[in-house]
């Protein structure tokens, strides 16, 4: 994914853990966000909740993107406040366009 986003001219910045994205979510500001649902020391789900607790306004997009893809899990995400849920496998063109469509409807890209 950080390949796939850098090569369409995206500034990429990872995370190894939930507790290291919410940091680096606070710390760097950034205008899109994207995450798995399983992430070691707390769930994408977990994340997702914190991040839009931050940020009741909704400034910053989040993409969830799991093997997860039953229409409960994809419910469930779009409830804990992601703007888009993505099934894995998904392609790089489907993941940028992604990217792309949700910083256009936040009025960023």
């Amino acid at each position: 994914m950080t390949r796939a986003l850098e090569n369409a001219g995206y500034e990429v910045i990872t995370a190894s853990s939930g507790h290291e994205g919410l940091l680096k979510a606070v710390r760097e500001r950034p205008h899109c966000i994207v995450l798995d649902v399983v992430l070691p020391g707390m769930s994408g789900f977990g994340l997702c909740r914190q991040i839009r607790a931050l940020d009741p306004q909704r400034r910053v997009s989040i993409i969830m993107v799991s093997t997860k893809n039953t229409p409960l899990d994809q419910s469930w995400g779009l409830r804990q406040g992601a703007d888009r849920y993505l099934p894995k496998p998904f392609s790089d063109e489907t993941l940028v366009q992604t990217v792309e469509e949700v910083m256009r409807a936040h009025s960023i890209y």
